[in-house]
């Protein structure tokens, strides 16, 4: 049997508060197997950053001014650079890779993999209401339909 090497680990995080155990849970199998290490961020839907439900993530409340602004896309984009930027300094590790892209979940997700030419995928999953997961759906499970790579999915309902 051959053993598969995994060189890179994309962390998958969203603006919940439970962002900060994906990523220590990602980056400390990163570092365990010695990988390299990007954090993703996806910009979707503007106003989820303006919610009132939302809670600073690891100390960063950046996105909590945004209310008194036009939420723009440039704006949100630096917010969000911010954010990725505070969570690296959290995880102590200046070498960790940051990247933040607009669009549809899954379609992101995928295309950041490819392109950083990751071996496995770290994303955290809710505990959302039945109602919301057939209206929504759940990236996790897209992710997982269409991945062709190891996924780790960290739950993290409370």
């Amino acid at each position: 049997m051959d053993i598969i090497k995994l060189n890179r680990v994309l962390i998958a995080l969203d603006y919940n508060p439970s962002a900060q155990k994906v990523a220590e849970v990602g980056y400390s199998i990163a570092k365990t197997l010695g990988a390299e290490c990007m954090l993703l961020h996806i910009l979707s839907t503007p106003i989820i950053y303006t919610s009132v439900n939302y809670d600073p993530i690891m100390g960063f409340s950046g996105f909590e001014a945004l209310e008194n602004y036009q939420l723009n896309s440039e704006l949100l984009s630096k917010s969000a650079k911010k954010y990725l930027d505070k969570v690296k300094k959290h995880l102590g590790d200046s070498k960790i890779e940051t990247i933040v892209k607009e669009g549809e979940f899954d379609q992101q997700i995928m295309e950041t993999t490819k392109n950083y030419k990751a071996d496995m995928i770290v994303m955290g999953t809710h505990s959302h209401q039945w109602l919301e997961k057939i209206l929504v759906g759940s990236t996790a499970e897209s992710i997982i339909q269409i991945s062709q790579i190891p996924i780790l999915v960290v739950p993290t309902n409370k």
